[in-house]
């Protein structure tokens, strides 16, 4: 539950509990994976300790967030590089050092006022952290597009690489920058997903050049029938806010439902998993 108003929010230790998997089956052969997007976003602030932790706690075993650099150069887990939104503060983190940043209070007070006051922006150290002991947890991690106009593709994609090192085998990296994800899987050997946007033949010509593992779409860019282009890609489609919706993706060829509505998309899913477990009564 989230901390009472104008208390520290809680530690991702104290969150953590039991491990109940999200994965829905929808039938003998087929599987539906619930991807949090920024963690779960909808009940805690984005890109946070407590949101991952919820997420985990939930039982999803896939978790999604965003990367920009510092003024040093280090990897901060961040949406936006401006901060207004997230700390209600001026400022940009392309003008702050990591251990500045890490000062900065990110509990959206725009959205939750003082509920989660004393949450900090987090280093993606800190993030990786929570993956120890955790070998069946999965981190997309996206390179924001503003991080490498402002430092490069060379020097965005080597400090990511080197800072993902320790647990390259859990992690996957995507963007909507082509290039970046390319250099990634060409410097670190990491696995790659590219962010469409644009669900088209142009974008298909590509996708299918570059052979990623993971391809990831908006639900409102595809077409409203038909099943999604196959590959040896995986589908991962995002702002996915329902059941019957994520199903009828599913039934289309999605295998990731990446969604902020975590608690509503995971009660569901299991809900799923406990009718299909249910004995048939006769006629």
């Amino acid at each position: 539950m989230p901390s009472p108003a104008g208390r520290p929010c809680e530690q991702p230790a104290a969150i953590i509990g039991a491990r109940r998997c999200t994965d829905a089956r929808l039938n003998n052969a087929r599987l539906i994976h619930l991807v949090a997007h920024r963690g779960n976003a909808r009940e805690y602030p984005e890109n946070t300790l407590p949101a991952f932790a919820s997420a985990l706690q939930l039982g999803v075993r896939f978790l999604e967030l965003d990367v920009q650099l510092s003024a040093d150069g280090v990897p901060v887990v961040i949406h936006d590089h401006e901060l207004r939104r997230t700390t209600g503060r001026s400022g940009s983190v392309f003008d702050l050092r990591a251990e500045q940043l890490a000062q900065f209070d990110a509990g959206e007070p725009e959205r939750f006022g003082d509920r989660f006051r004393g949450t900090r922006i987090p280093l993606l150290t800190d993030v990786l952290a929570l993956l120890e002991g955790r070998p069946e947890v999965t981190l997309f991690v996206e390179i924001k597009r503003e991080s490498l106009v402002r430092f490069g593709h060379d020097q965005v994609v080597s400090r990511l690489i080197r800072t993902l090192k320790p647990a390259r085998a859990q992690c996957v990296v995507i963007s909507f920058d082509l290039a970046a994800v390319h250099r990634a899987r060409q410097l670190g050997g990491l696995s790659i997903g590219w962010v469409l946007s644009d669900y088209d033949s142009h974008s298909r010509l590509k996708y299918e050049a570059l052979q990623p593992e993971f391809l990831f779409v908006d639900h409102e860019q595809l077409p409203p029938t038909g099943a999604l282009w196959r590959g040896p890609w995986r589908w991962v489609v995002y702002e996915v806010e329902s059941l019957p919706l994520a199903l009828s993706l599913a039934a289309r060829g999605a295998d990731y439902i990446e969604t902020m509505w975590v608690q509503e998309m995971s009660e569901a899913m299991h809900n799923l998993q406990d009718t299909a477990r249910l004995p048939r009564q006769d006629a």
